[in-house]
C-alpha cells in the first residue's frame, strides 16, 4: 500500500490536494495584449497541480490557454466564468478575487 508523504494516508485516502485547494489566494483579471487581444490572466496557485487546473478549464470554456511560470493564461474575456468552474473544482469562493 502506497503511503502519501505529505499527509502519512495511504494514497486512496489522501486528503492533501482538497486541503491544498481551500488555501489558495486567487486572483482573475483581464490583460490587453498586442492588437487588442483579451487574455484572461488566473494567479495565486501555490503547491497544486496547475496542469490540470488550466486543462479543465481550458475544457469547459472551449478556448486555448497555457501556463506560464504558475500564471494561467486563458484566450478571450473568461472573467465571469472562471470563478464558477473553479468553485466547481474545489476551491473556496471567498479565496477567489475577480
Amino acid at each position: 500500500m502506497e503511503i502519501c508523504p505529505k499527509c502519512g494516508l495511504p494514497i486512496q485516502a489522501c486528503v492533501c490536494s482538497d486541503i491544498s485547494r481551500l488555501e489558495q489566494k486567487i486572483k482573475v483579471e483581464l490583460v490587453k495584449r498586442k492588437y487588442g487581444k483579451i487574455i484572461t490572466i488566473v494567479t495565486g496557485f501555490k503547491n497544486i497541480d496547475i496542469k490540470e487546473v488550466v486543462k479543465e478549464l481550458k475544457h469547459l470554456l472551449a478556448c486555448g490557454g497555457t501556463v506560464k511560470e504558475n500564471v494561467i493564461e486563458l484566450q478571450g474575456d473568461h472573467k465571469g466564468r472562471v470563478k464558477p468552474i473553479l468553485i466547481k473544482l474545489g476551491f473556496s469562493e471567498e479565496d477567489i478575487e475577480d
